[in-house]
């Protein structure tokens, strides 16, 4: 999966014909949670943004908090890119094994996928020729899929379901501070 990461970062990176910037979440490293990304230019006023956003705990409070979510978004800034307010519209999809809210006091977790419509606003500065912060927050709409299993046994609580329990919520699902190099 990194290597394929790996090569969906470069490609972004080596197709534009503008602005290239790799990002680093500074807010999220603060709880060991990386999101990385690449924003390159892809017209006057806007940009397209690819990050990845992953948590690799084994244990929370003794329940595993493990997912990956991907992000492609296209922005549009208002004044120059990569400079002043923008606003954004994504599309994520992801994977998780985790304890979803309401389940905090029992012995269970949940594992499945899940897929978010939504949006972005926020606000860059550039900082130097090379250099530029990046604060942001996002929701939307999110459709989980998963089925739940117990904590102690790994066996599945919901037999009653044969095929994937399902939720949609509205939630916020992104935010930060990157930290963006530009390297085009």
């Amino acid at each position: 999966m990194k290597k394929y990461l790996s090569l969906l970062f470069l490609a972004c990176a080596f197709i534009s014909h503008g602005q290239t910037y790799v990002k680093f979440n500074g807010a999220t490293a603060l709880i060991l949670v990386p999101n990385i990304g690449v924003e390159t230019s892809i017209g006057k006023k806007m940009t397209f943004q690819f990050d990845a956003t992953a948590s690799f705990w084994e244990s929370i409070d003794g329940a595993p908090y493990k997912a990956l979510i991907l992000t492609p978004e296209v922005r549009y800034h208002f004044n120059e890119k990569n400079n002043g307010f923008y606003i954004g519209v994504n599309v994520s999809g992801g994977t998780f094994k985790l304890q979803k809210y309401g389940y905090q006091d029992t012995n269970n977790y949940q594992k499945g996928y899940n897929y978010l419509l939504g949006m972005t606003l926020g606000y860059q500065w550039k900082l130097s020729e090379k250099w530029a912060l990046d604060l942001f927050v996002g929701g939307g709409h999110q459709e989980a899929f998963y089925k739940g299993y117990s904590i102690e046994t790994g066996e599945r609580y919901d037999t009653w379901i044969h095929d994937y329990n399902k939720s949609g919520e509205w939630i916020l699902y992104r935010g930060g501070l990157m930290i963006a190099y530009k390297i085009k």
